[in-house]
Parts: C-alpha cells; structure tokens; sequence
C-alpha cells in the first residue's frame, strides 16, 4: 500500500513535465554559441561528416577531421579553410583503437582539448546474417560502436575536468527499430544508443552536467552506404556467385530516403540547443512508440504497408534453390 501511494504522489509531478515538455515544443530554443570550440569529427572525408564539418566552419570553430581516406579529409579540410576556419585534417583508422589513441594524442599535444566530439564515422553491410563475412561483422562493431568508446575516453576527461563540452553520437532510425537484412548494422546502432543513453546518465550522476550529449537518429540517408532504395521495386533473387541477390523490402520503412543536408540541418540545429535525442523525420519517435504498445499481430499489418526496398546480398537457402 505505502508503494502505491508513493507512486500516486508522483502524479503530479508527472503532469505538471508532460505540459511543460508540450509548451515547449511551441517555444523557439536558444541557441548556444560555438565559437572558437574546438571540433572533432570522425569521418569527415564524405557525406554528413564533410557537410557536417562545413556547418561548424561556417561557425567559426577550429575542425579536427578525421578519416581513413586521405583524398576525401584533405578535400574537406581545404573547403573549411575557404570558408575561414583552422582545420587539422588526420587519417585514422576508426576501427583500430591504437591508431585512435595514438592520433587523439597528437591532437592534444599540437592543437589543443578537444570541446566538441562527433562520433559519425559508421560502415554498413547489406547482407543477411549468413552471407556478413566474421570480419564484417567484427568491422560494423569496431567502427560503429567501440570507436565511440576509445574517443570519448580519449577527449572526455578535458570536458569533464572543466565541465564544459559535447559529445555527439551519430546513430539511426535503426537503433530503435530493425530492418532485416542490416542485421550487424542495427545490433551496432542499438548498441551505440545505448553508449549515448548511458554515458548521458553517467554525466549526470558525477555532476558533470556542463557536458552535454546527443543523439543523431535518421532514417536512411542518401550517401551511397544503401544501394539502390526504392519504394515500388519487386522481390528479385538473382544468383550472384554462391549467394543470391535480393532486392528487397524491408519490414518497416520508416519514410523516404533522406538527404544529407536536411540532416545536418537538423544536428546542427540539435547540437547548438542540447537536444539529447534527434530523430529526422520527427516521425520516427511516435513510430517507435508504436512499436512498444501496439499487438503484435496490428504491428505485423502495419509493417506490411509500410517498406523500403534495397540491393541485399543473401547467403541463406533452402531446400530446393
């Protein structure tokens, strides 16, 4: 009984949060300044990295850009340097964490502590689970997730120690919600919202709150990583060496392939007022929510009505193909 009525006298509280959260959404946030910060961002060579980079040129911070592709980080270090920004462009390899360590190393020692980590260097294969090489898999992981782990521990510390940075977690829709066929891909992106979740509370719990973080979730991106997404094609199996190609679509689109500048609009604008969790659409969040309180057998339909279609490789057969 005593539970109970604990419980009840949060009631209050309760809705007095809900209509605060809802006022706010009718009321223009602040936007915090960034200039002179010092920014990091994992591969920054291509896509919303390099546009990503841009924006905070445009800012007025000092880049740090990393990537494994030396021609793309120059290009992109060059063009922010044209906007009028200092920027360090460094090839690292975002799977291997001594070359991580080794590199955030150099950074501190010639450039300075670094105030505002993206993490967005990210890698994804399009196969099912049988036809995802071990060191694919082990690649998705390492890049996806674990660098995550090795540049926080690397840059944090400065931000804790003057409690006053960011740390950005480029995530996606599909590490909130599976998509078959991007088997590694999802279990990496649920594992990295579960790194921002986390390291989120752990802030909070070491007072540390001049430390802000957030979380990037979008839909499909148009980079190049998913190929050929569409929303009419046909289920196609074609042999291709000893696995099959499918053109295939998945369970649950969650909206039209995006493009990246709208979703560096939507980071940008993210990061400067400390939203913690991005989605892009806005949709994805009550999507999500379905999926926790609807029955199985509705959301079974509504999955049905509702797909993309990309190229995937299938390494699965049964009897008789």
């Amino acid at each position: 009984m005593k539970f109970l009525l604990d419980q009840l006298l949060l009631l209050p509280l309760l809705i007095f949060f809900t209509l605060e959260s809802f006022l706010k959404l009718f009321i223009p946030k602040k936007r915090k300044s960034v200039a002179g910060e010092i920014v990091l961002i994992t591969g920054a060579g291509h896509g919303l990295g390099r546009l990503t980079a841009y924006e905070f040129a445009k800012l007025k911070c000092k880049l740090v850009l990393w990537d494994i592709n030396k021609h793309g980080i120059e290009e992109t270090a060059a063009e922010c340097r044209r906007l009028g920004a200092r920027a360090h462009a460094f090839v690292v390899d975002c799977s291997n964490r001594e070359d991580i360590y080794s590199t955030a190393k150099k950074v501190k020692a010639e450039i300075g502590d670094v105030s505002i980590l993206v993490n967005n260097a990210g890698v994804v294969y399009t196969s099912d689970l049988f036809a995802t090489q071990d060191p694919q898999i082990e690649k998705t992981f390492e890049v996806n997730t674990l660098a995550h782990f090795w540049t926080a521990k690397a840059f944090l510390p400065a931000m804790m120690n003057n409690n006053h940075g960011h740390i950005v977690t480029v995530a996606s829709a599909a590490g909130h919600t599976v998509v078959p066929f991007l088997l590694a891909y999802c279990s990496s992106k649920f594992a990295a919202v579960g790194f921002h979740r986390g390291l989120t509370e752990e802030l909070a719990a070491l007072k540390r709150t001049g430390v802000k973080t957030t979380c990037l979730c979008p839909n499909f991106i148009n980079t190049g990583f998913i190929k050929n997404p569409s929303t009419s094609a046909k289920l196609k199996l074609k042999p291709q060496g000893n696995v099959l190609f499918l053109k295939t679509a998945s369970d649950f689109s969650l909206g039209p392939t995006l493009e990246p500048e709208e979703v560096v609009v939507k980071l940008i604008n993210g990061i400067l007022t400390e939203q913690k969790m991005i989605f892009v659409p806005s949709s994805i969040r009550f999507l999500t929510l379905l999926e926790r309180i609807f029955p199985e057998r509705f959301l079974a339909i509504l999955k049905r009505k509702m797909d993309i279609k990309f190229d995937a490789v299938i390494g699965y057969k049964t009897k008789g193909e």
